[in-house]
């Protein structure tokens, strides 16, 4: 006896571990053989094989299993989870949907409640909500962190959130009639929290009559109109949601809820799991789900059967359950077979099953059938309204038909004229009626100045940035903005995380507007914007110059940056993409020398109140052809400086030289002190090595830079040697220079 329960044991381990492996053929086939094996009808065992039949898609068995425990009293609603979720993923396979399916996504819809957007808020992510449904979710989720339902970006616990001034103007400008209605919508939700649902009815019948395509407001006013018992036009409500979105899950659990509030326990079981199918996280629904299923199974008493003996037959079969059972076909069964890695020989057993379980399936359905119509009958008082309520209640908006918007007679007067006015945000405002001025930056004419404004007379928005005050500027305006101080430009409110983070993200709503609305604004836009980049972008021509100190070729310079106007000058640097720009010495007259060397950004160190710290190395000399000055910072067309070549006895004349130099340079920095060397190491880096090739640079060799650099030479000193074409000037300057520091000057 001890082996066998050993044995028994091992079986049900070994049935565990194939349900888990998602392997329901063998799981089901071992507790058979144990219910087989066992003189008594142990329950545990015969519902966890109705689970591995149902998962299995062997429906018709199961629901056998199922109705054989509920005859025995011992099923419950939750036991039936596995069954609810098994029809839903079958009925989620056949339409072709996913989990968690997406709605069409409108222009002016709100990601959250998936409704037009009413108080827009725009996140730092860029991405805009209504502001009652980011309040609500904080309000839900105060123990944990909230995120942006559409980038996943972690959203502020704290502080409040400001209305979108651009958005919201524009909304209420051409989108009237539907943000009317929302004002209701949300007058309807107070008085109805506050347990005045009629009074939240004539609200939302009001909403209707404005947006009678809102698919938000027909569904809460189907929830109202089924907590006071009107489930006609709770359903009517309902079917209409679900036409406009038929893959909005909310749609169908209203409508399902309507159908059981009429005792259409079929058809709101099905409605059930398709809104369990859209989204698998409903537990409203899995829960009247499975109640529905556990009514459907439950035995029915004799005495109930003599009391409605000529009822029975007017009651109609349970087609809709039948229809989702057949929803899961044998040919899926099999394609779910194959996902779990089930071998030939089961699927023929499964071959097996579907010619023997066909013939089954309309007795099963009659039977389930007859369990639900004795339901039915002894719930019909519940079911039962007063006709007068119903009829009285349904000519005040069943003219409303979203077909047949124009044809309503005259208690919709006000919605045609309403419709006129400010169209439908579903099919939108016509391109030709928003006016360019309504997404206009208000910095760029100060920030830009005046020089386009002759070929474009406004200043369209472009790269929008909302900040967290609520206003939206260019990027390049904000930027430049905070460059001189860490307040939005025109409520003054600090906005210290633009300054210390540097992150900005464009609001993508405003730039959906523009390219939607404003296609050729847009486009005229972008090409004044591309021309001004092209030109910060030339290298030759109104080049960006550094006045400070001399900088040398492939000598590195590492720069304090902490003036507004040079903040601009590297950020342009940088998204220009050559990130280089002038260095020049100061010039009492001219402002700046006329000659000097081209730095290279290699990093860029930014800090909390706007100053950074650059990483630049010298590239080529130029000399200044002329002086002039933009946004604040000076600038200068170029030209750039070479070496001329020598061949011959020049060039061998020359390398000679070159080498003595080299031997001079090498002589006098090994003589410094260690100090000092230490110094100039970590600042300059080593002393180059002599190149192969003196004549390959345009520059002449590294290591004279590098040499001219650590010399304690005055700048006046300096500036003839980068101004030199000649090589050979170059090195007997430098030699001159070093004799005189190896008499005169100690180390």
């Amino acid at each position: 006896m001890g082996a066998e329960g050993c044995g028994r044991e091992e079986m049900l381990e070994l049935a565990t571990e194939a349900f888990r492996a998602r392997n329901f053929q063998l799981a089901a086939e071992i507790y058979e053989c144990q219910l087989r094996a066992s003189q008594e009808d142990e329950q545990e065992l015969r519902l966890r094989r109705a689970h591995c039949l149902a998962m299995g898609g062997r429906l018709a068995e199961a629901l056998e299993e199922y109705k054989h425990l509920s005859q025995q009293g011992t099923l419950r609603p939750h036991h039936l989870e596995l069954l609810v979720e098994r029809l839903a993923e079958g009925m989620r396979t056949s339409q072709g949907w996913t989990d968690g399916e997406q709605l069409p996504r409108r222009l002016l819809g709100c990601p959250k409640c998936t409704g037009a957007l009413y108080e827009p808020v725009t996140l730092q992510c860029g991405h805009t909500y209504c502001k009652n449904c980011l309040e609500r979710e904080r309000e839900g989720n105060r123990a944990s962190a909230t995120h942006c339902k559409l980038c996943k970006d972690k959203l502020s616990a704290s502080g409040t959130y400001r209305i979108n001034v651009v958005l919201n103007s524009f909304l209420n400008k051409y989108f009237s009639a539907e943000t009317r209605a929302l004002t209701l919508r949300h007058e309807g939700n107070v008085l109805y929290k506050n347990k005045k649902p009629q009074a939240a009815l004539e609200k939302y019948h009001e909403a209707i009559a404005l947006a009678p395509k809102d698919h938000l407001l027909l569904s809460n006013r189907a929830q109202i109109n089924a907590s006071m018992r009107y489930f006609e036009d709770a359903l009517h409500d309902g079917n209409t949601a679900c036409n406009l979105q038929p893959t909005w899950s909310k749609g169908h659990l209203r409508k399902a809820q309507a159908l059981a509030g009429l005792q259409k326990l079929d058809q709101a079981l099905k409605e059930y799991i398709i809104c369990i199918a859209l989204d698998s996280e409903n537990k409203t629904a899995k829960l009247e789900a499975q109640k529905i299923l556990s009514d459907f199974l439950s035995p029915i008493a004799e005495n109930m059967r003599q009391c409605l003996p000529d009822m029975m037959h007017l009651l109609s079969p349970r087609s809709r359950i039948k229809d989702i059972v057949n929803s899961l076909s044998a040919s899926n069964v099999l394609e779910n077979s194959r996902k779990e890695n089930i071998d030939t020989a089961d699927i023929g057993v499964r071959k097996e099953w579907k010619a023997h379980s066909c013939g089954n399936l309309t007795k099963t359905a009659q039977v389930l059938g007859d369990n639900k119509d004795t339901l039915k009958n002894s719930s019909t008082q519940l079911a039962l309204t007063s006709p007068e309520k119903r009829n009285t209640r349904k000519t005040k908006y069943d003219l409303i038909n979203d077909d047949k918007a124009e044809t309503i007679e005259d208690n919709s007067k006000c919605f045609k004229r309403a419709r006129t006015q400010s169209p439908s945000r579903e099919h939108d405002v016509q391109s030709d009626l928003v006016d360019p001025f309504d997404l206009e930056c208000s910095l760029c004419m100060r920030c830009c100045g005046l020089r386009f404004w002759y070929l474009f007379p406004f200043r369209l928005l472009y790269e929008p940035i909302t900040t967290p005050c609520g206003h939206t500027f260019c990027l390049k305006c904000i930027e430049r903005c905070m460059d001189h101080s860490p307040k939005c430009p025109l409520c003054k409110e600090v906005l210290p995380e633009y300054q210390t983070l540097r992150k900005y993200s464009r609001t993508f709503l405003i730039e959906e507007l523009i390219a939607y609305y404003l296609p050729e604004e847009l486009a005229e836009r972008k090409r004044v914007n591309d021309d001004e980049m092209a030109e910060l972008s030339n290298l030759n021509k109104a080049v960006p110059i550094f006045i400070c100190t001399m900088a040398y070729p492939n000598v590195p310079c590492p720069l304090h940056i902490f003036e507004p106007c040079y903040r601009l000058m590297i950020r342009r640097c940088m998204e220009f993409g050559n990130k280089q720009f002038g260095m020049c010495m100061s010039d009492p007259v001219k402002g700046f020398a006329d000659y000097g060397c081209m730095l290279e950004v290699r990093s860029v160190e930014l800090f909390a109140d706007g100053r950074s710290v650059v990483d630049t190395i010298g590239r080529r000399r130029f000399k200044v052809l002329r002086h002039s000055e933009k946004d604040g910072y000076s600038t200068a067309d170029i030209e750039y400086l070479e070496d001329g070549k020598m061949e011959g006895e020049s060039y061998a004349e020359l390398l000679r030289l070159h080498d003595l130099v080299y031997d001079q340079a090498y002589k006098w920095f090994s003589s410094l002190k260690q100090g000092l060397k230490t110094r100039i190491l970590s600042h300059f880096g080593p002393m180059p090595r002599k190149d192969t090739d003196i004549q390959a640079s345009p520059d002449g060799p590294g290591w004279c830079w590098w040499l001219l650099a650590v010399l304690p030479l005055e700048n006046r000193a300096q500036l003839p040697f980068l101004a030199m074409t000649s090589l050979q000037d170059r090195l007997n300057g430098i030699r001159r220079v070093l004799l005189f520091m190896s008499r005169n000057c100690p180390r």
